[in-house]
């Protein structure tokens, strides 16, 4: 018996089931795995190797399109290698069996041009920018126009222009008013008007009978004094009182002196006295002692009353003399040379006032503290004082 066998050439060979972990490791992968091993991010790669994050992704995703110069792919691939501490050379290898990519030498149209892995080169724009593809997930999406202003920041804007605006308006109104010219009367005639004679030709028109007749006319004068202002009249001077310097303060103002109130009137007719009459006057003490500043040199003087008024301030020449006035008060002294201050007291010298060239002050200019504060003057001690009395004598003797 013949047997058959049947066997169908084109039949397809039954294939080999895979496991699961059967699957291709691509070098993409394997590179974002050590990567993300090592923690490190796109940018920080970019800051650690000087390498755009844009050609750490190409790499990645065997991309070589994304280079501007595709010389420098082979560092790049290799110093990112190094990088993630892989086989530069193996890595390299890898990259461009998956993406396609030969290295070619010399300046032939095949130098470093990108084929496929059939072998033609993939046509596709260099340098283009993976970052601006919507693919990729680490890029941030834009930032809209308003994301930008705060809600904060028109308020305070709009306050701002509102101040702007209020100034602005502000200093526009205050220059219109400033350039505003007001018009105001003025109680004076123009000249050609006051020229005129309001009654000139007006006699005519009244009638010898008319009442009118009979009222006499204002003169020119009169009229002109209707129309011209009261500041043009004569003014009335008023003499001023005496310097002010003459004033005193206790004399005048609040800190005058009350003045004392006269004594009643004695009614002799009333009282049952005989009017009589006053008695004179009788002198019985002795004159008032004359106190005089003699100077035997050159000094500054100043003598003030008791009220604080001046009586007395300037320079006194040798063998000047100055009478201090007898005031119920006494006067004081300030002197700037006390060696060549003395005083005559009824002619009698006493001093000096201090050593010299001593400034003395609030001296009491009455006999009786002069006469018992200083001694009797010294004619030996001082040539000046001595010539100044010498020649007194002579002069009173002749």
């Amino acid at each position: 018996m013949i047997g058959k066998s049947f066997r169908r050439d084109d039949a397809a060979e039954d294939g080999q089931a895979k496991g699961f972990d059967d699957f291709e490791l691509r070098l993409g992968d394997m590179m974002r795995g050590e990567r993300a091993t090592m923690g490190k991010s796109l940018l920080d790669v970019q800051r650690e190797l000087k390498i755009k994050a844009a050609y750490i992704a190409a790499i990645e995703n065997a991309d070589p399109s994304a280079f501007d110069t595709p010389g420098f792919i082979a560092g790049y691939v290799r110093s990112y290698a190094r990088y993630l501490n892989l086989d530069p050379d193996e890595t390299f290898a890898k990259f461009c069996d998956e993406s396609g990519f030969v290295t070619a030498h010399g300046m032939s149209a095949e130098a470093s041009s990108i084929k496929a892995k059939s072998g033609e080169p993939v046509a596709g724009p260099l340098g283009k920018d993976i970052f601006s593809q919507s693919s990729t997930p680490f890029i941030p999406a834009g930032e809209a126009v308003m994301s930008q202003i705060e809600p904060r920041a028109i308020g305070s804007l709009l306050v701002v222009l509102t101040m702007i605006g209020g100034l602005g308006y502000g200093g526009w109104t205050v220059l219109q008013e400033v350039q505003k010219v007001q018009f105001a009367p003025v109680e004076q005639t123009p000249v050609v008007v006051s020229d005129l004679d309001p009654l000139a030709g007006a006699a005519n028109a009244i009638q010898s009978n008319d009442p009118l007749a009979q009222v006499a006319a204002p003169s020119a004068e009169a009229l002109d004094r209707l129309y011209r202002p009261q500041a043009l009249d004569v003014p009335v001077l008023v003499a001023r009182d005496a310097p002010i310097s003459t004033l005193s303060p206790g004399t005048i103002g609040a800190l005058a002196a009350p003045e004392p109130a006269p004594a009643p009137a004695i009614n002799y007719a009333e009282a049952g006295l005989e009017e009589r009459a006053a008695p004179p006057v009788q002198v019985v003490e002795d004159p008032v002692p004359e106190v005089q500043l003699v100077a035997v040199r050159p000094a500054w003087v100043r003598v003030r009353a008791a009220d604080g008024t001046v009586i007395f301030e300037g320079v006194m020449e040798p063998g000047q003399n100055f009478v201090v006035p007898a005031t119920e008060e006494p006067a004081s002294l300030r002197v700037g040379e006390s060696g060549a201050m003395y005083f005559a007291v009824n002619g009698v010298h006493y001093g000096p006032v201090g050593p010299r060239g001593v400034v003395t002050s609030q001296v009491e200019l009455s006999p009786e503290s002069l006469s018992a504060t200083y001694a009797l003057a010294d004619l030996t001690a001082d040539d000046d004082l001595a010539e100044i009395v010498n020649v007194a004598q002579v002069v009173a003797d002749e």
